[in-house]
């Protein structure tokens, strides 16, 4: 009833306005999948985007353009709903969180608006679509459903440059492929391999492959834009074009590095709605713009008043608010792969927080590692062969602080944190991300399951703005303690196991794993956490003591872990096990035991299996 209120009053304000279906535009989002600013447009001489180019020519190009995060249903729960991730409880990849009453999908504020809104049709939000979303959503979405004269907003998302694409069968990509003249085939020896990679033939071949799969989605974008003219509906229709997040390549896709995040974004307006461009035809803005912007962008150039709940602010349309100066967002589970990290972006640099530097960036992931390119570089990694930038992927550990100087470091391969030339500027962003965790109510420092737990009976957004069950304070104290891997700190983390806050004592877990032999004088209080209530306590502490040595006192834990009838606790489980290595092998046959379904956590379910068949070949090769 609330939402039907807040609905009828959006609608109510726009009578008021003597707004009707003529005086608002149409709204068509373009979308595509796993593409960073690889486009003729964006100066890419590589690539070959002629319809895409057109529509740059004729309307605004945004330099500056980003995700939330590096991957899509995060990313494209932010975009849906005009809330982050990390406050929904969308943020993991994948996972399944539930909406409060009173966060709907903005296109459910249009459609009370009077607007015919259509989905073609990927929607993938980390959470059900409430009813009322759309009026149609599937593959036969069309803005050719709606009455006569009805304004429409239509999303058509294309997927042939999804990163599935580039490591698909040959006969899958050939047909993916098959519209391309042979002079836009790309040849792999001309491409620039980029630094963050080693320059192999497997990489060479992707990245040639992922060139061609934009120039196929750019022919399906000018197919739309035909469809747009013969209807008669070029003149009336703002168009816009982006990405779910930038490129699809390992070591890009599923981290929070600025590639992984900027996307391109080109938007339209006809003549007779040139009075909502930012820029002429042709122009560019280098305005800071974030997916948490999109929703109530949108409901401004509608006219359509913006609820209270929305983190973003618009940056086009009467609402549009004042220029951005930085941007913030995360990376948190990616598949079987757990850690938390948020970054502050401003014009000029990237802050990055990792909490749990203790682990490696390449973790691995069932997913990722289906590219020729990703074992090539594992194997390189084995074999001692990687140098320069290429080598930090693989690194045992990493810091809990990075910041790049993004303007000249693109890539973000040198890091400045530790520079006294830019320590000002590490203090500015890192206060900025403290604050802005703290406002957006974070979510991302309780373990998964924890936050679960405390979200029984009400919703994970609701949770997040409870002190009690997220006291973010704390939690970022014992953050803080846990990322410093600095042994003086013991008596504090070994505190924090008898904290009364299970998600604390986790925290005190995890900063003595990460001190490794240093936490020896921890082994007592860590030998009590076995029998914690929580299981990723006593998980994390079993972990700590295997570092320890010996591994066999803690497999038990291991074991009745495996046997768990939730998914989320046998998911942490075979993590564990799988950083422990070898040392692990005698976990095999519980490991092998360990995927059974889970109808309450289908989404952890479905990666236990996954990590059932690949980590028994990785603990014994």
């Amino acid at each position: 009833m609330r939402h039907r209120l807040i609905l009828l009053g959006a609608v109510g304000m726009l009578l008021a306005a003597g707004l009707g279906a003529a005086d608002r535009p149409n709204i068509l989002w373009i979308t595509c999948e796993d593409t960073g600013p690889h486009l003729g447009a964006y100066g890419d001489a590589f690539a070959v985007t002629p319809h895409l180019d057109a529509l740059a020519r004729t309307g605004v190009r945004y330099t500056q353009a980003f995700a939330y995060t590096g991957v899509c249903a995060p990313s494209r729960s932010c975009l849906i709903t005009g809330v982050l991730p990390l406050r929904l409880g969308s943020h993991p990849m994948r996972s399944t969180t539930r909406l409060p009453a009173a966060v709907r999908p903005f296109p459910a504020y249009l459609r009370a608006a009077g607007y015919h809104a259509t989905n073609n049709a990927k929607e993938d939000y980390n959470f059900a679509t409430p009813p009322g979303t759309w009026d149609e959503s599937g593959p036969r979405a069309h803005w050719r459903s709606r009455r006569p004269g009805q304004p429409f907003f239509a999303v058509f998302n294309f997927t042939v440059t999804h990163q599935s694409q580039i490591f698909c069968p040959e006969a899958k990509y050939q047909a993916n492929t098959r519209r391309l003249r042979p002079e836009q085939r790309r040849d792999p020896a001309l491409v620039t391999v980029p630094p963050i990679h080693p320059d192999t033939p497997e990489f060479r071949r992707e990245w040639a492959r992922h060139y061609e799969n934009v120039t196929a989605m750019d022919l399906q974008v000018g197919d739309l834009l035909a469809e747009l003219e013969r209807d008669g509906l070029a003149g009336d229709t703002l168009v816009f074009f982006f990405s779910d997040h930038g490129t699809g390549m390992p070591g890009i896709k599923m981290w929070a590095w600025g590639p992984g995040l900027h996307v391109p974004l080109l938007a339209r307006f006809p003549e007779r709605w040139r009075h909502l461009a930012p820029a002429a035809p042709g122009g560019t803005v280098d305005r800071l713009v974030t997916f948490v912007d999109f929703a109530p962008t949108m409901l401004s150039l509608a006219g359509v008043p913006a609820p209270a709940h929305f983190q973003g602010s618009a940056f086009l349309g009467p609402a549009a608010g004042r220029p951005r100066e930085w941007i913030f967002g995360g990376k948190d589970r990616q598949g079987e792969a757990p850690e938390t990290v948020r970054y502050m972006r401003d014009g000029r640099f990237q802050y990055l927080r990792n909490f749990q530097p203790h682990l490696p960036y390449a973790q691995y992931l069932s997913y990722l590692w289906q590219h020729d390119s990703m074992r090539a570089w594992e194997q390189r990694h084995r074999e001692g062969a990687l140098t320069g930038p290429a080598a930090r992927f693989f690194a045992e550990a990493k810091p809990a602080e990075e910041l790049y100087d993004v303007a000249r470091d693109p890539w973000q391969i040198h890091n400045l944190a530790a520079d006294p030339a830019h320590a000002a500027d590490l203090a500015r962003l890192r206060a900025l991300l403290r604050r802005e965790m703290a406002v957006s109510g974070d979510l991302g420092l309780l373990p998964e399951g924890e936050m679960r737990r405390r979200a029984a009976g009400r919703t994970p957004y609701e949770l997040a703005a409870d002190p009690a069950g997220n006291p973010l304070p704390e939690l970022l104290r014992a953050a803080d303690l846990a990322g410093a891997r600095d042994p003086r700190h013991l008596p504090e983390l070994t505190a924090l196991l008898r904290s009364p806050d299970p998600a604390l004592r986790w925290w005190g877990a995890t900063g003595l794993l990460a001190l490794r032999a240093a936490a020896a004088e921890a082994r007592p209080a860590l030998t009590a956490a076995l029998e914690d209530p929580s299981p990723e306590v006593r998980l994390a502490a079993a972990e700590a003591l295997a570092r320890l040595g010996p591994v066999e006192p803690v497999l038990p834990v291991f074991r009745a872990a495996l046997r768990a009838p939730d998914a989320a606790t046998r998911l942490v489980a075979l993590v564990a096990a799988s950083r422990l290595g070898r040392a692990a092998s005698p976990l095999v046959p519980d490991i092998r035991g360990a995927a059974l379904k889970d109808p309450d956590q289908p989404d952890a379910a479905e990666y236990v299996g996954r990590m059932v068949e690949y980590l028994p070949g990785r603990l014994v090769p």
